[in-house]
């Protein structure tokens, strides 16, 4: 059977583009800032009531892709074992992990058991500290950002986000600072 031609590749969206607009949107990507918002109540209220193991299996999966490759096994050790909890304010999430041996894996929450660590913050600030737009020093500093339990636990999660090198990560994923 004869090979089948290969076809051209289309042009990239951008490409498409006056070379001025380009430069004007690639700049304003390049400035852009998340806008403060807050999850609407109404939408809070039915994620609250919804189950909570598919988020949690998200930033678990999303934990252990990073595991290894930007957030170092041997510095978060002393996290093994341990409940931990993260709290999404403004939309109603509550997550409950642990690191095990094989990785971050989602835990179910002890009834009058606290975790021990909660990280508590809204939608926006978890992003902006994704994102790099925020450092977690202002957030706690300011109250957007709480940790309770363990100080030692969160002093380490703190310690290792800003150690992340993410602008070597952001050239390596795009070729570009």
């Amino acid at each position: 059977m004869p090979a089948l031609p290969s076809l051209p590749r289309p042009p990239l969206p951008s490409a498409l583009l006056p070379g001025n607009l380009r430069q004007r949107i690639g700049e304003r990507l390049e400035n852009f800032r998340i806008p403060d918002f807050t999850v609407p109540a109404p939408l809070a209220k039915l994620v609250a009531r919804l189950p909570q193991q598919p988020p949690t299996h998200v930033l678990t999966l999303a934990l252990n892709l990073a595991l290894g490759r930007i957030l170092p096994r041997d510095t978060l050790a002393p996290l093994t074992g341990h409940h931990l909890q993260m709290r999404v304010l403004d939309a109603g999430l509550t997550l409950d992990f642990t690191l095990t041996d094989k990785g971050f894996r989602r835990s179910a929450p002890v009834t009058g058991k606290k975790p021990d660590l909660i990280i508590s913050a809204t939608t926006r600030d978890f992003m902006a500290l994704a994102l790099r737009e925020e450092d977690p020093d202002t957030l706690f500093f300011s109250r957007r950002l709480r940790m309770e339990g363990d100080t030692e636990l969160g002093l380490l999660v703190k310690n290792t986000l800003d150690a992340v090198d993410w602008d070597a990560l952001k050239e390596k994923f795009t070729g570009r600072r």
